[in-house]
């Protein structure tokens, strides 16, 4: 008897194990194909690249655990009416993306195929070609990146381009570089132009920063009270006690399984951020341990959105606040299903719209004589959290961390006080007030990544001559 019920609970593990196996075998391509159909998606609509060109660079640099999976899946079907993108991932399953204006793509839930989206009513842009830059796109300066090579500027951005000098494995796609206002330099990749937009990754976190500092202006948050959410509102909760401004420093003292907290339910899953962003337990005092955390950053938005009450005025105010006054007309703010931005890491966007945001921390929050951030909000972000990161196991220097923006300085070779918004693959926005220079640089970064530390540094020598 014993022999039996032993060899039958076998036989159960059997069972057992291979469902499971199953499970999470379609779990892990229900994901896969959640990341072709939104890169895809975004690169086609936002962007206007074809499936050739997203394959090339989005798809094929997929992260490592997703290739294997990728290559078994079948290609995306692009809806060019109802603007949609379908991948299909078993016999009777499929994810699906969706467009919409301005708000970019966003997931559908797995087994949805058709759902109600929440709208934003938007403008018509105006054609801008003929109005000077910044408000505009007309660049009537000589641009220096079209002199002859050698020690120059010219030949510092083209070593950018040139996937060794500063790091092997890197792929530019963009740099621009400004100094008071003006367009220094400019050079993009075949593919792109000025009005390409790119999926920022974590330089979305900067803008998120933005936008918080723009409500903060028109009094709709408070940056050191409690953040309020509903989820976090019983009395026996100790996640009340979290403020906006402990999320901003990255020290909200939530769990995070791995640095960055991979995100991919949301990212890639067409999960909700009030089901995987907000729903994790405390582990540290607020305010006393830093970690790098994408859940922290869509908090502080939900943090703005159940603030204001208002779920259409906080869909349009990113827009109205910040994007619409700055002219930055080729910026997509992507949200999840539920209406909740993922400012985190789903923004696309171009390299001149990330460097009329950085004009507006130069000029300390202000805008053609309007001011869209608090005074002194550009010092805020660019202060260091009450917690650091620390160097990395290997020696290499980290940068520090303000609020929602990173902290370079002598350490790097930099001057004192530049600070920079971040983004895996090679998005770069560095901001160096002491010289009133822009540096952004995009790309599809392998391997070790992209020197940005050196490449500012050679770009302010050649800029003192």
């Amino acid at each position: 008897m014993r022999n039996s019920i032993i060899g039958s609970i076998a036989a159960i593990g059997v069972v057992i194990g291979n469902a499971n196996a199953q499970d999470v075998d379609l779990a892990h391509l229900s994901l896969v194909a959640g990341y072709k159909a939104a890169f895809t998606c975004s690169g086609h609509f936002n962007a206007g690249r074809s499936p050739e060109q997203i394959a090339g660079d989005e798809l094929n640099r997929i992260y490592p655990d997703y290739r294997d999976a990728m290559a078994t899946l079948p290609d995306a079907v692009i809806d060019e009416v109802a603007k949609t993108v379908s991948v299909a991932y078993a016999d009777d399953a499929v994810r699906i993306a969706a467009w919409r204006p301005r708000l970019g793509c966003v997931q559908y839930p797995t087994g949805a195929d058709e759902i109600d989206l929440p709208e934003v009513r938007f403008e018509k842009l105006r054609d801008k070609s003929q109005i000077s830059w910044p408000l505009g796109d007309k660049i009537s300066d000589e641009i220096l990146a079209d002199q002859p090579q050698g020690y120059s500027l010219a030949g510092v951005v083209a070593d950018a381009f040139d996937r060794e000098t500063y790091g092997e494995g890197t792929e530019t796609t963009a740099v621009l570089v400004v100094e008071n206002g003006r367009i220094m330099a400019e050079k993009y990749r075949e593919g792109f132009d000025a009005f390409t937009p790119q999926r920022t990754w974590s330089v979305a976190k900067s803008i998120a920063a933005s936008v918080i500092g723009a409500a903060v202006e028109q009094d709709l948050i408070v940056v050191d009270a409690p953040t309020g959410l509903a989820a976090w509102s019983s009395p026996n909760d100790p996640r009340g006690a979290i403020t906006l401004e402990n999320l901003l420093h990255m020290s909200s003292g939530l769990t995070s399984p791995t640095a960055g907290n991979r995100t991919d339910d949301i990212y890639f899953g067409g999960g909700r951020v009030v089901d995987h962003a907000i729903t994790n337990r405390l582990v540290a005092t607020p305010g006393t341990r830093w970690r790098y955390a994408n859940n922290d950053t869509m908090t502080a938005m939900r943090t703005l959105r159940e603030q204001m009450d208002d779920d259409k005025a906080y869909l349009s105010f990113p827009f109205s606040a910040i994007l619409e006054p700055l002219g930055m007309d080729h910026t997509f703010l992507e949200t999840d299903w539920n209406g909740d931005f993922v400012m985190s890491s789903q923004v696309w966007t171009t390299a001149r719209d990330l460097a009329r945001l950085g004009l507006l921390y130069l000029n300390d929050g202000t805008w053609e004589g309007d001011r869209i951030l608090p005074e002194g909000w550009a010092n805020y972000v660019a202060t260091p959290a009450p917690d650091q990161p620390t160097d990395r196991e290997d020696g290499s220097m980290r940068p520090g961390y303000g609020a929602q923006f990173w902290l370079l300085g002598e350490r790097f070779g930099l001057p004192e006080g530049t600070y920079a918004a971040f983004g895996n693959r090679g998005q770069s926005l560095v901001i160096i007030p002491s010289r009133n220079i822009l540096v952004v640089r995009r790309g599809f970064d392998d391997g070790g990544g992209f020197d940005i530390a050196q490449f500012t540094a050679d770009t302010l020598k050649v800029l003192e001559h």
